[in-house]
């Protein structure tokens, strides 16, 4: 494109400079055809002669003002007036290339990158206003309980009803902290207001006091936690990798049923560490499977209460950040498997 631009940007320059020789050139032939006559001739052919020059000057130029005119200030002005319509908010600016793909100048190639700006900036206001949305009704339905029990409590209840209103205010309470903390979370890694902190970590003996700490949680649901850990030791971030195991882990565990199982590994391999979570719980379609790391999506409604939909988009955030990759197997009532590569 860069060439098809420059090739016409230079017949634009030959043309122009045919023109001015074209108008030299004529007054030179005038001027040799009378240099022979009287005085008073060649007065009159000299008149004649500047009105020919003249005549061409004018045809020349309005031929270049036709071409500017077609060539450069049509697209600026439609280029001009893209721009204008998206700095209001109307994202959805398409600009016509005047030349088809094969034979774009520099403005059609323009064009197009108005067109791709204008694509993104759709989608970023489209996501916007569903992020909006998705944190106005995860916000609303905790503080509705909250209201709701708090009211309750104010009237003449058993004690036995008092403490189980207390706990479900105490649940939507933690709720709605731990929303408001995953939302900033994933807000300063996006804004990379947070970067990682590189030092040497055992890996290993973090993810096993990760797995300690949930000990109690595993008994309550009569799980089977079955773990292959190996000793390995890297330089990475240790808060980033505690956001990794606790959501991967949390989620094994909320949608494993009891009497299920859950498969732990980290394993070395050369120049990477790979960390697995398997677990025998109720898996995921492949529809489910392809959204799971948007944001606020809960592919199973039914566990809606226990979670927000964030855990796992600040998992794949993490990770990214981290350089490394998450992958997921997973198949509708028999469990799934994620798979996080680190790169060491």
């Amino acid at each position: 494109m860069k060439k098809r631009g420059a090739l016409v940007s230079l017949v634009g320059y030959i043309g122009f400079f045919f023109m001015t020789a074209l108008i030299i050139t004529a007054g030179m032939l005038i001027y040799s055809a009378v240099s022979t006559e009287s005085q008073e001739n060649k007065l009159v052919i000299a008149g004649v002669m500047l009105a020919v020059i003249v005549v061409l000057a004018f045809i020349f130029t309005l031929i270049d003002y036709l071409r500017r005119k077609f060539t450069v200030e049509r697209p600026v002005e439609a280029i001009l007036n893209g721009v204008q319509r998206i700095a209001e908010g109307d994202f959805s600016v398409r600009l016509q290339p005047s030349h088809s793909i094969d034979n774009y100048n520099e403005f059609d190639t323009i064009m197009e990158h108005i067109n791709t700006l204008a694509a993104e900036l759709s989608k970023v206001e489209v996501f916007r206003s569903d992020f909006i949305a998705n944190v106005s009704h995860e916000i609303k339905t905790p503080l509705t309980v909250i209201q709701n029990y708090a009211t309750a409590l104010q009237g003449d209840l058993p004690v036995d009803v008092r403490v189980e209103y207390t706990k479900t205010l105490v649940i939507a309470a933690k709720r709605l902290t731990n929303l408001i903390t995953n939302i900033l979370k994933l807000n300063k890694l996006e804004n990379q207001e947070i970067v990682p902190e590189f030092e040497t970590v055992d890996v290993g003996e973090l993810l096993r006091e990760r797995l300690l700490e949930l000990v109690d949680v595993f008994d309550q649901k009569n799980i089977l936690l079955d773990c292959d850990i190996d000793d390995v030791q890297m330089r990475t971030d240790e808060s980033f990798l505690e956001i990794v195991w606790n959501n991967l882990l949390s989620n094994a565990i909320k949608f494993t049923p009891e009497g299920g199982s859950i498969f732990v590994s980290l394993k070395e391999g050369g120049k990477t560490i790979e960390f697995t979570v398997r677990d025998t719980g109720i898996g995921m379609d492949s529809e489910t499977g392809a959204r799971i790391f948007d944001k606020f999506y809960q592919g199973d409604t039914s566990h809606s209460t226990e979670g927000n939909g964030l855990g796992l988009t600040l998992v794949k955030k993490v990770v990214d950040i981290l350089g490394g990759e998450i992958s997921v197997k997973s198949k509708r009532g028999e469990g799934s498997k994620f798979t996080v590569i680190l790169h060491k």
